[in-house]
């Protein structure tokens, strides 16, 4: 036999639900939509540049100075690149930015600079360093930008801020569009 005490704290619980006002069934609050990420420039239209001067550890890796307090890296072994110091408007402040052959770049912290090197050469304005598809070069404001162009993906180091570009075209379209069309009504 059920206890008479159980049942009517049940009935007290059943009760409460009944009388309480009726949720409210409004559509939800739409999302908002990430900013679109920022561009990544067209470093592979800037003059490659003779890796030589850059080369170090028996020729495995190139190294080069970006902004104020950043030094860049290429590793010929692995393919993996990145830039490590002061970034400035980094995420968290985090003093690392890499990637690697495949993939998009991210952001991290460390204790000690990755790449820190005395003397790492600067690149000329306009120039860049290149190794398989991964290019690293500096525009004319002093911004670096590396590029994976295999993924088309990368990042920016610059004095205006740091981003990375994760945004693959051929993969993250507006829907109804093909890249096979070119424009063409499907």
């Amino acid at each position: 036999m059920v206890n008479r005490s159980l049942l009517a704290v049940i009935g007290v619980g059943v009760a409460a639900l009944l009388s309480a006002p009726p949720a409210a069934w409004a559509d939800p609050t739409p999302s908002v939509d990430p900013p679109p990420a920022q561009p990544l420039p067209d470093v592979n239209a800037y003059t490659p540049i003779s890796p030589v001067p850059y080369s170090v550890m028996d020729g495995t890796m190139y190294l080069f100075a970006g902004p104020a307090g950043v030094t860049c890296a290429i590793n010929r072994q692995t393919g993996g690149y990145g830039c490590s110091g002061t970034l400035p408007g980094a995420p968290g402040g985090a003093n690392l930015v890499s990637g690697g052959p495949a993939g998009s770049p991210g952001f991290s912290t460390t204790a000690r600079p990755v790449f820190g090197a005395d003397g790492a050469k600067a690149l000329p304005p306009n120039t860049r360093l290149s190794f398989r598809e991964i290019s690293c070069g500096v525009d004319g404001t002093g911004s670096m930008a590396c590029v994976n162009s295999r993924d088309q993906v990368g990042f920016v180091v610059g004095p205006a801020g740091s981003y990375i570009n994760d945004v693959v075209p051929l993969l993250d379209r507006p829907q109804g569009t093909s890249p096979f069309n070119n424009g063409m009504p499907g």
